[in-house]
């Protein structure tokens, strides 16, 4: 299967590791250290260094309990590492729900767009459908602010899977082609550690949709749940999730942690006989 993301086409025979950049001062786990431009372009160069296949940069936190920032404070964050990076040999992926940063950041060299409103809003889909990236559209429940609160379904994997489908159908609708197409099941979006088990038990519910899976689960409480372990203490319960993650179906795994991650990826393909 071939990911058309902008530019770039991804070949998604093995799975791929998208790095993190959060350009926040509350993100959950890296708040605060990469809010200096310097800074953000050094940690994106060493990601990339370190095997990332894709970067995902953000420049509000979707955190639990989070609150929104405004349009401008997100473009100011996002967009000057958007141009500094620009000649990477990785295409960069910009983590927002509003429409006019898809576009500034689009303009600014973006060639993916990861929704966790899925394009719910007419002007994104349009904005998405308008230009060549991909898009991811992530399920969540509720939003950052109140999600976690009392998270209820009838089914958790048939009711996302569920939602998922009618959002791929919604884009393909608006023009936006099925390879350019990723979802995400929101791991920690309006889900309880029960919620959020069965998702990653049943994944294959998920990658059964016949669009490449992204899975983010790097750090998140959820890990912290089970192992008792503090934010800055979750590197081998998150090598853990990605790996059963990729066993199920996912194409993309989203994480903090691109070495470590990359460096498990290789074990489990040379033991299914690929090396090289």
């Amino acid at each position: 299967m071939i990911l058309h993301c902008g530019n770039y086409q991804l070949n998604l025979s093995r799975p791929l590791v998208m790095g993190i950049i959060n350009v926040t001062p509350d993100s959950f786990s890296d708040g605060g250290q990469h809010l200096e431009l310097e800074a953000a372009l050094a940690h994106a160069r060493q990601l990339i260094g370190e095997g990332a296949d894709i970067l995902d940069i953000g420049g509000e936190s979707t955190r639990p309990g989070a609150l929104p920032v405004s349009m401008q404070q997100e473009m100011d964050r996002v967009l000057p590492i958007l141009e500094g990076l620009r000649g990477v040999p990785v295409p960069i992926s910009v983590d927002t729900r509003k429409p006019e940063v898809m576009r500034a950041a689009i303009a600014a060299g973006a060639q993916m767009v990861n929704d966790i409103d899925a394009l719910q809003d007419v002007a994104a889909m349009h904005v998405v459908a308008s230009s060549n990236v991909a898009v991811c559209l992530m399920h969540k429940q509720g939003d950052p602010q109140t999600m976690q609160t009392q998270p209820h379904y009838q089914n958790v994997v048939a009711d996302v899977a569920e939602y998922l489908r009618k959002r791929i159908a919604a884009a393909e609708t608006a023009g936006i082609q099925r390879n350019r197409i990723v979802i995400d099941p929101g791991f920690g979006f309006g889900k309880t550690l029960e919620h959020n088990l069965a998702l990653l038990r049943e994944l294959n519910q998920i990658t059964g949709l016949g669009v490449p899976v992204l899975a983010g689960i790097s750090r998140k409480s959820m890990l912290g749940a089970l192992t008792g372990r503090d934010v800055t203490q979750r590197l081998p319960a998150s090598i853990a999730a990605a790996l059963i993650a990729v066993q199920r179906g996912a194409a993309i795994v989203r994480v903090h942690d691109v070495q470590a991650t990359v460096d498990v990826l290789k074990i489990l393909k040379a033991v299914n006989g690929e090396l090289g």
